[in-house]
């Protein structure tokens, strides 16, 4: 064959295939056409907060799975920032957010979804986004590539918007992988079981499978309480914390297990806990506070990086409650002096006195508290934990009702349960226990040191 009668196949060829790749891709391309819409509340240049809204369009014919969609906000600076959604039609629920940085001084605000889908011809409508600085100071907004000034919903192309991979809509600016088509796999890459077979708080297998039995003084509690390594006990493969006071902060008792490794963070926590409403011997009425938390060290007031996720039981009421309550509360960060606390908590009145499986489910934003199996509460937002955090057990007093005779009170717990980065639903746990007890796996630590 001659070179010339080659090229001139090759030319009649080109057409055709041309035509092909184009009726291939139409379809397709009509299918995933997606448009976004912006608007700002917070339309200053310098702002303490930024708060674009947002509204997602699905201008093609098939639905469009929201857990396949990110949508990237771009900002100058290297600031460190909390993501929070203040009210969305979807739900703030099925709404994340994670800051990533690029090259160059810039980093972008990436919104994804946990869950829903967008049906042809319709739209998200509102979605009311914020984010501001970890510190809480004022910044600069109006250089971010992203930003604009408008408080009118409008066809906004400097936000991308990536669908199972792909460039959707908008300009993308700075250097910047695609997003994978898919989040990375969320099943366990760790995995913590202690059935609490220990002889007593000197036995050496605490330290050595990561426990400490704490016997430093300061807080939670009364102010020269002590804490009590003595006090807590192993009978029958149950952790006993019991806490004593005879009125007086010198004759205050108060207990604590705790992790010695901050090495759990995303995944889900989760633990049989005894609460008890009476105290087993001497007078009732202190208010005691029976827990099962994860905690972030405070280094500074303030500290933007601390975190708190508590099971905390009141049998006796406290901090202005007059009787029996169960708290979930999510801590963004505190100051001890003068006392300001950066929170949310939901909490139900009523006695919890008996054994019940709590867990707590990180992952995506949210944090997730259950109850025997019931959702207790959803928290999320600036509330969502940042760090690695210790795991504890621990039960003291808020006050001292000065009642005379000493009085003890008990807590206890039946298993820990944790599995890293990963959602366990909390039949699923009882599940996995049964099993490794059936196993006669009485410990198992495979969670990755920091």
């Amino acid at each position: 064959m001659s070179r010339n009668f080659g090229k001139l196949l090759v030319s009649l060829a080109l057409p055709a295939l041309l035509i092909a790749v184009t009726l291939a891709a139409s379809p397709a391309a009509a299918a995933q056409a997606v448009r976004l819409q912006y608007r700002t509340s917070a339309p200053g240049a310098t702002t303490a907060q930024a708060e674009p809204w947002l509204r997602l369009f699905n201008d093609g014919t098939t639905t469009i799975p929201l857990d396949q969609v990110k949508i990237r906000y771009y900002l100058t600076g290297t600031e460190t920032y909390r993501f929070a959604c203040s009210w969305a039609v979807v739900g703030c629920s099925t709404i994340t957010g994670r800051f990533a940085p690029q090259e160059g001084g810039k980093q972008y605000l990436e919104v994804g979804f946990t869950s829903g889908g967008l049906s042809p011809g319709q739209n998200t409508s509102d979605m009311q986004l914020r984010f501001h600085r970890a510190d809480w100071q004022t910044f600069a907004q109006g250089d971010d590539y992203s930003y604009g000034a408008n408080t009118s919903y409008t066809d906004w192309d400097r936000i991308a918007v990536y669908v199972n991979g792909a460039l959707a809509w908008g300009k993308p600016t700075g250097t910047e992988p695609d997003p994978d088509p898919t989040d990375p796999p969320t099943g366990g890459t760790g995995e913590l079981f202690d059935d609490f077979t220990y002889t007593g708080p000197s036995d050496p297998r605490l330290a050595q499978r990561g426990w400490t039995v704490r016997s430093s003084s300061g807080g939670p509690g009364v102010p020269g309480a002590t804490w009590s390594p003595s006090a807590v006990s192993f009978p029958g493969g149950l952790l006993t914390l019991d806490s004593s006071t005879n009125g007086t902060a010198a004759g205050t008792v108060q207990t604590e297990l705790s992790t010695a490794s901050r090495k759990f963070h995303e995944g889900t926590y989760a633990a049989r806990v005894r609460f008890s409403d009476a105290p087993t011997s001497g007078p009732d009425g202190e208010h005691v506070v029976q827990t099962f938390f994860t905690i972030t060290p405070l280094r500074y007031n303030l500290d933007p990086d601390y975190g708190e996720l508590d099971f905390e039981y009141l049998p006796n009421g406290g901090w202005g409650e007059p009787s029996n309550i169960l708290y979930t509360t999510s801590w963004e960060t505190y100051q001890a002096d003068p006392w300001q606390a950066v929170n949310t908590h939901t909490e139900e009145r009523a006695s919890f006195a008996g054994w019940h499986d709590l867990v707590i489910q990180v992952s995506g934003g949210r944090i997730k508290y259950y109850v025997d199996g019931r959702l207790f509460a959803d928290h999320g937002d600036i509330y969502y934990p940042e760090t690695p955090m210790w795991i504890m057990f621990n039960q003291w007093f808020i006050d001292l009702q000065g009642v005379a005779g000493t009085r003890t009170y008990r807590q206890q717990a039946d298993y820990l349960y944790y599995s890293k980065n990963e959602v366990v639903a909390p039949a699923t746990v009882l599940s996995r226990v049964a099993a490794l007890r059936a196993g006669g796996t009485a410990f198992k630590d495979t969670v990755p040191n920091p």
